[in-house]
């Protein structure tokens, strides 16, 4: 489920995130993005794990493509638990021409990638 933002300025996306009960991944629970030059977008992630502590966090985010072309990532390299949901960014990704949308998420260092993802379509595309 993705929701944009009113057009004119940046595009952003949220998804809603599972109880922590159920929650085995971290979620993409909102996507920002805004182009920075031809081809070249930052991608603000926020993420949701609320199980995030030293021994078991959200280590990573990135925006690929529908098909699994994996055009930008980032690893985190320390728990959140102070801050949930959180927000990193992911920028200069470069994006090649044609594709119009981002599908963007977040990693478990125990499991991998999961969860709730959130796809968003990129401005002026």
């Amino acid at each position: 489920m993705a929701l944009m933002a009113a057009a004119g300025g940046p595009w952003a996306a949220m998804a809603q995130t599972a109880p922590a009960s159920v929650q085995h991944f971290p979620d993409v629970v909102a996507v920002r993005v805004s182009a920075v030059g031809k081809h070249r977008f930052n991608v603000d992630v926020t993420v949701s794990s609320p199980y995030d502590t030293p021994d078991r966090y959200a280590d990573g985010i990135r925006a690929r493509t529908r098909e699994g072309t994996v055009l930008g990532e980032r690893k985190l390299l320390h728990d959140h638990a102070s801050e949930q949901p959180f927000t990193r960014d992911i920028n200069n990704v470069v994006v090649p021409a044609g594709v119009t949308e981002l599908v963007i998420e977040a990693r478990d260092q125990r499991h991998g990638y999961g969860g709730k993802t959130v796809v968003v379509k990129l401005p002026g595309r």
